[in-house]
């Protein structure tokens, strides 16, 4: 079993930057894939960006290519990241950290087994 915490939200002004974290505990972290989803208001949950159980791949959705970077820290920390800049308004959402095994990395959120609860990330213009 595996528990997410999302922290690092918050209000920002446009043009601005977070670093979105994703503390995870229970066993086994660097096996699993990790991802990034997003939620705006009256829209579907989307995907933002992926990573590998190792690092070494990363996916991103074509609208934060070039601004946010995925990462993580397999040792100590259990930790992911989305370090997030020159965030815009059709940014805010609620983002959400997912995980899942037997997989390298995917896009698609049916794979990850457990979620976070979420963090608020809103973008003023």
């Amino acid at each position: 079993q595996v528990q997410l915490a999302e922290s690092g939200g918050g209000l920002v002004q446009a043009g601005g930057s977070l670093r979105l974290s994703c503390a995870a505990s229970g066993s086994s972290f660097s096996t699993y894939a990790a991802a990034w989803f997003r939620q705006a208001p009256g829209k579907e949950r989307e995907f933002v960006s992926c990573i590998s159980w190792s690092g070494n791949n990363t996916l991103y959705t074509d609208a934060v290519k070039g601004r946010f970077t995925i990462s993580r820290d397999n040792n100590a920390k259990n930790t992911v990241y989305l370090q997030m800049n020159s965030l815009k308004p059709e940014d805010t959402a609620v983002y959400y950290c997912a995980m899942g095994a037997k997989f390298v990395y995917s896009d698609y959120e049916g794979l990850y087994d457990y979620w976070g609860q979420g963090t608020q990330v809103t973008v003023s213009s």
